[in-house]
Formats: C-alpha cells, sequence, structure tokens
C-alpha cells in the first residue's frame, strides 16, 4: 500500500511541480486561440474548461490506461516506475507541448506541426503516417467493444461492428459540440468515478486483498519470462506515454478559449490517465494476489474478463458490473471515433478541403470509415500489436519536433532539453523493441540492446548537429566577419 500511495502522491506533485515549470518555459500569451479566431460551428468551436477536459481524458484514454496497464503489471509493482517517470517526463510534456504547439499554428493537426519544424520529407512521411496509425486505432477500438457486446449478447460480432461504425459516421461528420462535448463528460465522469471506486477497495481492503509492496524480489517476477526492458515500455503506453495523444490534443487545441488552460487540459489530463493506469496496475496485482494469478485472469478471460471481475469484486454486481461495461466497451469507443474524426481533419490540412460543408466531410469520412471496417475482418492482435509500436514511434517523433520547436522558438536557452531527454529514451524503446519482438526482427536481445542503444545517441547527435550545434557555428562565423568600411568620399 505504502509504493502505492508514495507512487500516486508523486503523479500529483509531478503535476504541480513539474507541469508548472514546463508551462512556464513554453510561456502561454494573450493571444487569441483558434477557437476564437477561425468559430467554423463544426471544429473550432470554443467549450467550457471542464469539458474540454473531459473530453481530452476521454480522447486520450480509450482501453490504453485499463487493458495497458493490467499487461505491465505482469511485472509487478516494477511498473509503478514507468508509469509514474513516464507521465511526468514524457507523457505530460508530449500532450502539453502538442498541444500547445497546435494552438500556436491555428489548430492544425500533428502532421503538419512536425513538417514545419521538421521539413517537407518528415511532413510526407507523418502525414501518411498520422493516417494509418488513426485508422489503425478506429479499427482496434471498434473490434473491441465488437467482440465484447457479442459476448455479452449472443449475437454475432458483425451487427455489433456495424452498429460502432454507424456511430463513428456520425461522430466524425458532425459538430464536435452535437454528440462529442454531450456524451464525454458523462463517459469521463464514469471513468473517474470507476478508478476512485476501486482504489477504494485496494485502500480498505475488501476480499481482504493485500497490495504489494515494491521490494527487490518482486522488480522482476519470472512467471512470464518476458524481459522488462523494452516490452514493459511498450504495453503500458497510454498509461505513460502515447503518440496517439498529439493526434488528439489538436481536437481540443480547436476548443480552448485560452492559452493558459493548455496545462489544466493537456498536462493534466495526461496525469489523471497516469492515475487512472496506476489504479490499475495496482488492481492487476492486487485482486489476482500477485502476477501469477493475473496472468491466468488473463489467459482465462482476457483483459476484458479481468476488468470485469475487479470491478464486481470491488464494487459488486450492480454498479461495479455498469462500470465495467463502460469501462471496456464505451472508453475505446470514445477513442475510436476521435481517431477517425483526426484522420479526416488531416485529410484536410493536408489538401487544404475546407471542413465547413458537409459533402466535403462526407468526401474524407467515408473513405476512412470504410478502410476501418475491412481492416476490423483480420485478425485483432495483429492490427493491435502493429499498432502498439507505431503508437510510441509517433510519440517519440513528436517529442523530437517539441525539442526542435522550443529550440527555435522558445527565449530560455536550455528549454529544448524538457522534450530532448524523453526523446532519446523513446528512441532507445520503440527501435530495441522493434528489433527484438515476433512482429519485428526477433533478434537476440544480445544485439538489439546495444543497437538501440546506439539509435538513440544517433537521433541526439543528430539533433545536436542540426540545431545547437550549427547554430552556435553560424554564430560564430558572424563575430568573425570583419566590420564593413566606410564608403569612399
Amino acid at each position: 500500500m505504502i509504493s502505492f500511495l508514495i507512487a500516486l502522491a508523486a503523479l500529483i506533485v509531478g503535476y504541480i511541480v513539474y507541469g508548472t515549470l514546463v508551462d512556464r518555459v513554453f510561456g502561454p500569451t494573450d493571444r487569441k486561440t483558434p477557437a476564437v479566431l477561425h468559430n467554423d460551428g463544426v471544429d473550432y468551436i470554443p467549450l467550457p474548461t471542464w469539458k474540454v477536459f473531459l473530453i481530452q481524458l476521454l480522447n486520450i484514454a480509450g482501453l490504453g490506461p485499463i487493458f495497458g496497464a493490467l499487461g505491465g503489471a505482469l511485472w509487478g509493482p516494477s511498473v509503478y516506475f514507468w508509469i509514474v517517470l513516464g507521465t511526468i517526463f514524457a507523457g505530460g510534456v508530449h500532450d502539453y507541448l502538442s498541444g500547445m504547439m497546435s494552438m500556436r499554428e491555428d489548430g492544425h493537426s500533428i502532421s503538419e506541426i512536425v513538417g514545419n519544424d521538421m521539413g517537407k520529407t518528415m511532413l510526407t512521411v507523418m502525414r501518411i503516417f498520422s493516417v494509418i496509425l488513426l485508422v489503425l486505432v478506429g479499427t482496434v477500438f471498434m473490434t473491441g467493444p465488437a467482440m465484447l457486446l457479442s459476448k455479452l449478447t449472443g449475437w454475432a460480432v458483425l451487427p455489433w461492428l456495424i452498429a460502432v461504425l454507424g456511430y463513428y459516421f456520425l461522430a466524425t461528420i458532425l459538430p464536435i459540440d452535437k454528440i462529442i462535448a454531450r456524451l464525454y463528460p458523462i463517459f469521463g465522469i464514469c471513468l473517474i468515478i470507476m478508478a476512485v471506486g476501486i482504489a477504494g477497495g485496494m485502500l480498505l481492503g475488501i476480499g481482504g486483498h493485500v497490495m504489494p509492496e515494491m521490494v527487490m524480489a518482486n522488480l522482476y517476477p519470472g512467471e512470464h519470462q518476458l524481459p522488462i526492458w523494452p516490452l514493459m515500455f511498450i504495453t503500458v503506453a497510454c498509461g505513460a506515454v502515447s503518440g496517439f495523444h498529439s493526434t488528439q490534443s489538436p481536437l481540443m487545441a480547436r476548443c480552448l478559449k485560452d492559452e493558459r488552460l493548455g496545462r489544466p487540459v493537456f498536462y493534466g489530463a495526461m496525469v489523471a490517465e497516469g492515475v487512472i493506469a496506476l489504479i490499475w496496475a495496482a488492481a492487476g496485482i492486487t485482486f489476482f494476489d500477485g502476477t501469477a494469478g493475473l496472468q491466468a485472469a488473463l489467459k482465462a478471460g482476457g483483459p476484458g474478463g479481468a476488468v470485469y471481475e475487479i470491478c464486481t469484486g470491488y464494487m459488486g454486481t450492480g454498479i461495479g458490473a455498469v462500470l465495467a461495461m463502460l469501462g471496456v466497451i464505451a472508453c475505446p469507443i470514445t477513442s475510436g471515433d476521435t481517431a477517425f474524426r483526426s484522420a479526416r481533419l488531416t485529410l484536410s490540412d493536408w489538401f487544404k478541403i475546407d471542413q465547413m460543408g458537409l459533402g466535403k466531410r462526407l468526401m474524407l469520412a467515408i473513405p476512412l470509415l470504410a478502410i476501418g471496417g475491412g481492416l476490423s475482418q483480420m485478425d485483432f492482435n495483429i492490427v493491435w500489436r502493429y499498432f502498439s509500436w507505431s503508437n510510441q514511434v509517433l510519440a517519440m517523433i513528436v517529442l523530437w519536433t517539441g525539442a526542435v520547436y522550443l529550440y527555435k522558438k522558445c527565449e530560455k536557452r536550455l528549454a529544448w532539453v524538457i522534450p530532448c531527454v524523453p526523446a532519446t529514451f523513446m528512441s532507445v524503446v520503440t527501435f530495441t523493441y522493434i528489433l527484438q519482438a515476433k512482429e519485428g526482427f526477433q533478434m537476440d536481445p544480445s544485439i538489439t540492446y546495444p543497437v538501440g542503444l546506439a539509435f538513440g545517441a544517433v537521433c541526439l547527435a543528430l539533433f545536436l548537429k542540426n540545431t545547437v550545434m550549427n547554430s552556435q557555428v553560424k554564430r560564430a562565423c558572424r563575430e568573425e566577419e570583419p566590420a564593413a568600411q566606410p564608403a569612399a568620399e
């Protein structure tokens, strides 16, 4: 219990202290936000701050802080380290910068922001990469709820897929205040209530389960024989750092009325998700009495079944069952619909297609949803594995973009260090993972570890060469230039 409470307190202190530092370094101003400048009644609409926060939380949450945290809990309480440190120093920075950069760039999609600071080649890569990732997100968050609804009702999966796809269609093309701004706050509150209820059940010792402490004996449990590095850092994505969030932050950057609201909305929502992930990771190893019991539960009923058992075990079959349903069905749906909406906006920014007219929105939304519907017929596990890795690759790219952005435009000289450190770390994680993973090159760790470290070092060296060192050389050259001679009379 002490380890859990320390981790929880660290997340709160991290928001107050480090979140404030990041905000001051970026420097919000009184300039008018895109929501005020470009209010179009569809995507650019000023909304109340509390609504924007809850929408942002639902946009970025999905199944990540629940399913991902349960998967990460297979490594025992050591997962607390990554959730806390990842949320404060990587995820919070990533989400804040992606949202604030979007506000400074008229609410543009993350692909356009990356292109502005990283060059035309990266712009093209990011446009394609972002659309593919968003369609994958929409697909996995369509298929997962449909499969669960099929199990609960006994109906076939296909009718539920069609129903979810129909909802996605409406949420993708209608103005953001018609469906998303009305339903998301309700689901966001339910998600918070569910997490608080489970945390209370654990702390009160309901069911006689004892929360394990962080000790050296359980930092690396051996029941599942999976290396903690780098697998845990990919498994626990949305609960620590997630590239998908950078595609969602611009949605709310188009709805905020003041730049100073960026810290509570963008950084704050990430910390709230970190708290939720921490609670679910603790619940997984507490309710099932250790990593072996959790692993058995995940094999028997999958993460959805484990969530149901935990909710009903701590909160009863009434409210617990209802909240479990909302958690494993509504939450992914509320991330899937905004994934397709973000894909529509990414394409509209790419091809400069105004989105005020319904016909133009349909022109982009229908093909995207048709592709998502087709991908939903693939093996869900295969789609999910590639989504997880590509998700963290996007986080790495956005963090490097944030470092370049702060170096170019922030008056504080070392501001770029804030995103540069987690960017380097995520470069090592993602490259090591794809070399080692089953869906990657399946190479031996004796090769993947040093190569991954070398890749991170190369990324850091390229960043320093093209920014810090390059500007120092230019400055030195300017200082050495001889003064201009006076013109002859």
